[in-house]
């Protein structure tokens, strides 16, 4: 689990009580690509999976990782 990640949406699976998130890894990504579907398998670079990019605020930016309660 992710060591000193704070969160404070309490409706994601992975939060727990004083706002520790319990995932084993977390994936963040910039809100222009933050609707990018991780869940299909593509060979290498083929479709620009493996990329790099800047954001010039935190607001820019979104936690993939996020998976609301049942």
């Amino acid at each position: 689990m992710p060591k000193g990640v704070s969160c404070s949406v309490s409706n994601c699976s992975f939060w727990k009580e004083g706002n520790n998130c319990v995932a084993k890894e977390i994936n963040i990504e910039i809100d222009q690509h933050a609707s990018a579907n991780l869940n299909e398998e593509f060979a290498g670079d083929e479709l620009g999976l493996y990329h790099q990019d800047e954001a010039e605020k935190s607001a820019a930016t979104c936690c993939q990782t996020f998976k609301p309660k049942e």
